[in-house]
């Protein structure tokens, strides 16, 4: 696997941070190895990732095996989901966790902190919060009326669970989480759960995000790398991907191998068809429309 002499990330932290690289230690089986996901080409060839940078992109087409890999780490650092269930036990994630018996995590210094995120699990988890937000609301009109004859303290107890519920969830994710856009909530979401000395591993956060968002989200993960934060991302996005000093792995090769971001075909396309879109879509319209 090609090497590429380490950056330091924004600040001048340490290139070295808690989680220090996944390396193969199981054998997989004849059976196994006919199915997914060990059968992906990127995975079957996978033999170790160096992770010691503070941020570290996988990038790579759909069913290139990135984000069964980046869900085969979260499921063997034990990270808390958001949003979702435990990765422990979340069905969707049984094969993620098959893989990750396969391989091990090398530790600088083991981080207990942190979470993992998935984009889809993002767009879920704002729905469930809105229902609870309605259902706390219905319960304090409810103790209103049950209460009506009773004392303002009798009241207040009454309604003090609900009442702290909402106030929490006002102080974490904002009055107004459910009328922003996904990207304002994203981004409140994400600042509300980050904390020094965290490990972040998140799965194509850019589906959540407009351009400008992106940006936002670029500028927490910097003020938290200067805490000792370290970050894991698969993503599409050319705006995440040039993040500086960030190592880039492409599950496009096989073996999967560090990339520069100049050379990556997210990065060259987008920006060959922003040069010239007209190119692009003459190919793919007629005078009457979309072919």
């Amino acid at each position: 696997m090609g090497k590429r002499k380490s950056s330091v990330p924004p600040g001048g932290a340490a290139d070295v941070r808690h989680l220090r690289a996944v390396e193969r230690t199981g054998e997989v089986s004849e059976a196994e190895g006919g199915r997914f996901p060990f059968n992906v080409p990127a995975i079957r060839t996978l033999e170790s990732l160096d992770l010691s940078a503070g941020v570290t992109f996988f990038v790579g087409e759909n069913g290139s095996g990135k984000s069964t890999m980046l869900e085969a780490i979260a499921a063997a650092a034990r990270l808390p989901a958001v949003g979702a269930a435990e990765v422990s036990t979340d069905t969707t994630l049984a094969l993620q966790r098959a893989l990750s018996t396969k391989f091990r995590l090398v530790w600088n210094k083991r981080s207990t902190r942190g979470f993992f995120l998935r984009a889809e699990d993002f767009f879920g988890f704002v729905k469930r919060l809105a229902a609870l937000r309605t259902e706390l609301q219905d319960r304090l009109r409810e103790v209103d009326v049950e209460f009506r004859d009773a004392s303002d303290y009798a009241r207040g107890l009454a309604g003090g669970p609900a009442r702290a519920s909402l106030h929490e969830m006002t102080a974490r994710y904002g009055a107004d989480f459910d009328a922003a856009s996904h990207g304002e909530t994203f981004l409140k979401l994400f600042r509300s759960r980050l904390v020094p000395n965290g490990l972040y591993l998140m799965d194509e956060p850019e589906a959540a995000l407009s351009p400008q968002s992106q940006l936002g989200l670029l500028a927490m993960i910097g003020e938290m790398i200067r805490v000792n934060c370290q970050f894991i991302i698969a993503t599409h996005s050319p705006i995440i991907l040039a993040f500086p000093g960030a190592t880039l792995y492409s599950f496009d090769l096989s073996p999967v191998a560090r990339t520069k971001y100049e050379d990556l075909e997210h990065v060259n396309l987008t920006r060959s068809f922003l040069e010239r879109p007209e190119q692009y879509l003459r190919h793919i319209m007629r005078d009457d429309g979309p072919v």
